[in-house]
């Protein structure tokens, strides 16, 4: 049972990676399959190690993680902003220098993992019941189910960023701005 129970967390963990890879996809719609695996092994990777991270932290260091755990969103609504509103600049911006698209730099997809999987921190707490090798199974399948999710959202995005050129970096910065709204009013 708790083998579904992870693959229906992992399934709602991957949305929000899973809207930033279309949005990636969109950013980059000439994107190379090596260069897909890669963005969403990062996620997937992400997804798999910070709720492992939060299982830890409950089974070792309870008090120290309860008094983090209120930051969690806003930490994530901020890099979300940042990233969304770089996207919107660089495109405004670009319109009047290069019609060029940038490539997802190696800073921005961590900053997007990171800012995707933290709230996965918290689903340490439902996992502390495990046991370590539960646990391990558990992110492990977390994270393939992530990697699929954002590979399918890169596929889509790719083939909305041939429709919508460069208005596709703009809706895509909204659209990571939105999300870190998401994050802050509905969790």
């Amino acid at each position: 049972m708790w083998i579904l129970n992870s693959i229906l967390l992992g399934v709602g963990l991957a949305m929000d990676a899973f809207s930033v890879s279309i949005v990636n996809g969109l950013k980059e719609p000439r994107m190379k399959r090596s260069r897909m695996c890669m963005i969403s092994s990062t996620y997937g990777i992400y997804q798999t190690v910070m709720p492992m991270i939060g299982w830890v932290c409950v089974n070792w260091f309870v008090h120290l993680f309860e008094s983090f755990q209120k930051f969690i969103p806003w930490i994530a609504f901020i890099l979300l902003v940042f990233i969304g509103s770089k996207m919107i600049f660089e495109a405004v911006k670009g319109d009047e220098e290069k019609k060029e698209t940038k490539e997802l730099s190696f800073k921005d997809l961590q900053l997007q993992g990171i800012a995707t999987s933290i709230d996965a921190l918290s689903v340490g707490f439902v996992m502390a019941s495990c046991n370590l090798i539960e646990a391990i199974i558990s992110v492990l399948i977390i994270g393939a189910v992530t990697f699929i999710i954002c590979l399918f959202g890169l596929k889509f995005g790719k083939i909305l960023g041939d429709k919508l050129e460069k208005r596709a970096t703009i809706f895509g910065g909204v659209i990571l701005i939105l999300i870190g709204i998401k994050i802050i009013f509905f969790g």
